[in-house]
């Protein structure tokens, strides 16, 4: 009796599973799926690159920024007048910390992001191709302005370091909603 009860159940798991390997995905339903990943992709894509642009901004500001803290601590330290020279060579920025005294050719030049460019309100003077800023043996500057970063793909996103006070005081902002001055990175 035990086997007659068995019997029928194994005919009916083997039946149901002939019937299952025929089944698949219809042809509508692999156009729907398709569609679906495609409008989410459409959708997602912009804001991903968007993210990545921002966070390679943050990346060569947090860079610049560091630079021209390096440049004035090793003025401070040495008692010597020390600066951050910034230069554009084939497309991409760089920045090198060197005695003031030295010539900035021979400085070690470091490479900002290659998808980051000067922004229109840098506004560092340029002289012989390279933006400096001097600190004094005291960590004091003359050199009073702003590097600005912005993305050589487009979009909103900026970010620059500001060297607001003689005394060498510097911050770090991002682009604004509203102009200050004809800037939006403030």
């Amino acid at each position: 009796m035990d086997t007659q009860v068995h019997l029928p159940s194994l005919v009916n798991a083997k039946n149901f599973l002939n019937n299952r390997s025929n089944s698949g995905f219809t042809l509508p339903e692999m156009l729907v799926v398709v569609v679906l990943i495609s409008i989410l992709a459409a959708l997602g894509i912009p804001n991903w690159l968007a993210f990545v642009d921002t966070r390679r901004l943050n990346t060569a500001q947090n860079e610049v920024h560091l630079a021209m803290r390096q440049a004035r601590s090793q003025a401070t330290k040495e008692k010597l007048t020390w600066q951050v020279s910034f230069r554009e060579q084939n497309g991409i920025i760089q920045w090198a910390v060197h005695p003031a005294t030295a010539n900035p050719s021979t400085a070690n030049w470091n490479n900002l992001d290659s998808s980051v460019h000067f922004d229109s309100e840098t506004n560092f003077p340029l002289s012989n191709g390279i933006r400096k800023v001097e600190f004094d043996y005291r960590g004091n500057t003359q050199n009073l302005g702003r590097i600005t970063l912005s993305s050589k793909y487009g979009g909103k996103a900026k970010r620059c370091v500001i060297v607001s006070t003689i005394i060498g005081g510097m911050r770090t902002e991002k682009e604004q909603a509203t102009a200050e001055g004809g800037k939006y990175c403030y």
